[in-house]
């Protein structure tokens, strides 16, 4: 899974790309602004990346020069393509005040400087086991919603017969839409999914083949 490094100092960048790589995190990407950090989530783009080429999980510098992490985050949660990536903030500041700010633009976790390796590699695998949990279920959801179109589809497709038929009193033809006149089994198969299979009842039988039925 792609995790994205958001901070503009290189030597924490180098830190953090460190610690994920030898925790056998491989795809990483590195900005060092919160427009760098655009520009690789594909937010100037009509379509931001899904798929392989998707970030699963944010690591977004509390402070940098021109937009900050908390704006970065606003914005970031902001959109609908994107607002479902995990971003833990990682902050020297622990004022109750600045986490508050955090977590009210979007952020789901944070993690102090100067960071430790252990809870920083707790905290980054259990973001992105819920992004994981997270795309699963949309997963399943447009299946469902792709399922229950395809019903709508099939039932819209159905032919049924319903409301007022009129039908001869004495050779039982049908009055089609057009104002003709059809034998009952042809319209019923125009207008839904029966078939006929053709026979004899008992009363013709006697009618038709006296002898067949001793009185």
């Amino acid at each position: 899974m792609r995790i994205l490094i958001v901070d503009d100092s290189p030597d924490q960048q180098l830190l953090l790309k460190t610690i994920l790589n030898k925790a056998g995190h491989q795809d990483l990407l590195i900005a060092d602004s919160a427009t760098s950090a655009y520009d690789q989530l594909g937010i100037e783009q009509p379509q931001p990346p899904e798929g392989p080429h998707a970030v699963d999980l944010i690591l977004m510098d509390f402070l940098m020069p021109g937009i900050d992490g908390v704006a970065a985050t606003r914005h970031i949660k902001s959109l609908d393509a994107l607002r479902d990536i995990p971003v833990i903030v990682v902050t020297a500041k622990t004022a109750l005040g600045d986490l508050q700010a955090a977590f009210a633009a979007g952020a789901m976790d944070f993690i102090t400087k100067p960071v430790n390796s252990v809870e920083l590699l707790a905290r980054v695998n259990s973001a992105l086991m819920l992004k994981k949990e997270m795309d699963c279920r949309k997963t399943r959801e447009l299946e469902l919603r792709r399922s229950n179109e395809d019903l709508q589809r099939a039932l819209r497709e159905v032919k049924v017969l319903k409301g007022l038929v009129p039908i001869c009193a004495s050779c039982k033809k049908i009055r089609n839409d057009q104002g003709f006149w059809q034998q009952l089994e042809e319209y019923i198969q125009q207008h839904s999914e029966a078939e006929f299979s053709h026979g004899l009842c008992t009363p013709c039988i006697k009618k038709h083949y006296p002898g067949v039925y001793p009185d």
